[in-house]
């Protein structure tokens, strides 16, 4: 179809339902299944509203999903990540390029080892006692944010 206006809705969409996902997520340390399902299937209305090609583009973004959402599946089960988290990124991956979902883990590792040391500074600073939960919800969406902000900061590239 390629209609641009739709097509930046449907960004613009996604990326209200980050800062959403972000802001519960530290509310609430939960990623609702309903939202990471919605981002999912919002996915292939993007693709026909960009023009992304149903064979082989949408088909490798789909594949490259998949290994997305079983890599962290087992950070889930190494009790390091959240399910909610996990989802989060595999539903993202839909949405870019396989270089664009490299650059997204990439960019929310960055953010997640930063929100990671800020969320261990304030809970030694309270003097709490355990593991401290880390929103990584937040990280995957700064991830995403970046990525939704080039395609608009680095279009004459």
């Amino acid at each position: 179809m390629m209609n641009i206006g739709f097509t930046l809705a449907l960004l613009g969409l996604l990326a209200v339902f980050l800062v959403w996902i972000a802001v519960v997520d530290v509310r609430t340390y939960t990623i609702s299944d309903g939202l990471n399902l919605t981002i999912a299937l919002l996915a292939p209305v993007y693709w026909w509203s960009a023009g992304v090609p149903f064979w082989p583009d949408a088909a490798i973004r789909v594949g490259v999903a998949v290994v997305v959402f079983l890599l962290f599946a087992g950070a889930f089960y190494m009790n390091v990540m959240g399910g909610g988290d996990v989802k989060l990124a595999g539903a993202l991956a839909l949405w870019f390029t396989p270089y664009e979902t490299i650059t997204l883990i990439v960019i929310m590792s960055i953010a997640g080892g930063v929100l990671t040391l800020l969320v261990m500074g304030i809970h030694h600073a309270r003097k709490k006692i355990g593991r401290p939960e880390v929103p990584y919800g937040v990280a995957i969406a700064v991830g995403g944010m970046w990525l939704l902000a080039q395609r608009f900061l680095n279009h004459f590239a």
